[in-house]
């Protein structure tokens, strides 16, 4: 079974930049489709990023578009997210996750592969 580990995730003050890395535990999951996600205290889990098998072609939220950068390196297994000019907002758990086939990538249904996740606090 494959597994997806998340690393990165800490405390940033507000402005500041944290960098998430996913790793996947298989050769072929690593190739899959990527997405990240975060849930915070109370909320319902939301989409933040999404990645192609090649890493071509990406999506953001509105919420984050400018300021997060999702990337994949397939020969390292890994998918990371660079998180600049970070807001109380941000402040969630966030996960990775992947599947074979995804047809809409901003929702969680969407991915049978999920990490354990990472806390990521920003404080104003």
């Amino acid at each position: 079974q494959g597994q997806l580990v998340e690393s990165g995730g800490g405390l940033a003050q507000a402005g500041g930049s944290l960098r998430l890395s996913c790793a996947a535990s298989e050769r072929t999951l690593s190739t899959y489709p990527m997405a990240w996600f975060r849930q915070a205290p109370g909320k319902e889990r939301e989409f933040v990023s999404a990645i192609s098998r090649s890493g071509t072609s990406t999506d953001y939220a509105d919420s984050v578009k400018g300021r997060f950068t999702i990337s994949r390196d397939n020969a390292k297994s890994t998918v990371d997210l660079q998180m600049n000019s970070l807001i109380p907002e941000d402040t969630a758990v966030y996960y990775c996750a992947a599947n074979r086939a995804v047809i809409t990538p901003t929702l969680t249904e969407s991915y049978r592969y999920w990490g354990q996740g990472t806390q990521v606090t920003v404080s104003s």
